[in-house]
Parts: structure tokens; C-alpha cells; sequence
């Protein structure tokens, strides 16, 4: 599985009130989640994604409570996968259950935002196509691709059993 699309940079402990704000909760939409994804850090962050665009962060993605609207918001935004240094635990489980693939990088200082990147989950090579470098993760699992492409753990479940 090959994901392809430009850089929305991030620093380190992006928490889950910075993706989605409390006062949005009431929904599960994940479309009118992502109207207001990161609006608290980045008001405009959802009106300057495209969709299959890729967020690139520092350490502790996703930390804070355990709301899965965060990686849904994520997603409803048009954001494709997410790669960072580290990602908090439970964001690494809601974003599986709604199908958000994402990748850790030891060190994403050279990644800048609006670089365009190429991630190949099967392999774990991430392209900066902007700058010509490779970088080298581990390679998303079989199984996990397999929940992301259908769109979540309940639809994989639903699909396969």
C-alpha cells in the first residue's frame, strides 16, 4: 500500500484536545469532526488539507484521553496516514479502529511542512520526494493494512468473519 501526499508539520506532544476540541465531542461524524481538526493550534489546518495529505509530528502523537474522535477527525479531515517520532498508546488503538495507518520515524527534523512524501507501508520506506531522501521504519504489518484498506476493525470484521 503506497500513500502519497504533502506534509502538514507538527511538533512533539500533539495532544488529542489539540486534534479535536471537547466542545465538537457531541458528534461522530467523521466529516464534520475533521471541518475542525487542529483548529485550536491551527485554525486553518482543515481548509489547507487536501485530501491524502500526510501529518508528520515529534514524539507523543495523540497523547491526552482516549476519544477516538481524534484519529477520525484526522481522517474526516482528508489526512491519509500520520508519521512521528512516537505515538501515545491509545491513539495508536483508535486509530487502527477507525483505519488511520500511521508510521513511527526516529527522526522526522527533516521533513519540513508542504514537502511532498511517498510512504510504502509494506516496506517501511518513506520518500521525501521534495528533498530526494529515503528514510527506513518498520514496515506497517499485513494485517493492519488489511483493517486500513477497509476502513476500519468493524469493517474488516464485518468483511472477514
Amino acid at each position: 500500500m503506497i500513500i502519497k501526499g504533502r506534509v502538514h508539520k507538527f511538533g512533539d506532544d500533539v495532544n488529542t484536545d489539540d486534534i479535536i476540541a471537547a466542545k465538537y465531542l457531541v458528534s461522530t461524524d467523521a466529516e464534520e469532526l475533521g471541518r475542525h481538526c487542529m483548529e485550536t493550534i491551527r485554525p486553518d489546518f482543515a481548509k489547507n488539507v487536501k485530501s491524502g495529505d500526510i501529518i508528520v509530528a515529534g514524539k507523543n502523537f495523540g497523547c491526552g484521553s482516549s476519544r477516538e474522535h481524534a484519529p477520525l477527525a484526522i481522517k474526516g479531515c482528508g489526512i491519509s496516514a500520520v508519521v512521528a517520532k512516537s505515538f501515545a498508546a491509545i491513539f495508536f488503538r483508535n486509530a487502527i479502529n477507525i483505519g488511520l495507518p500511521f508510521l513511527e520515524l526516529g527522526d522526522t527534523s527533516a521533513i519540513s511542512d508542504g514537502d511532498e512524501i511517498e510512504i510504502d507501508l509494506g516496506s517501511g520506506v518513506i520518500k521525501n520526494i521534495a528533498r530526494n531522501i529515503n528514510y527506513k521504519t518498520e514496515p506497517f504489518p499485513e494485517f493492519l493494512q488489511d483493517i486500513v484498506e477497509e476502513g476500519g476493525l468493524m469493517n474488516y470484521i464485518k468483511k472477514n468473519h
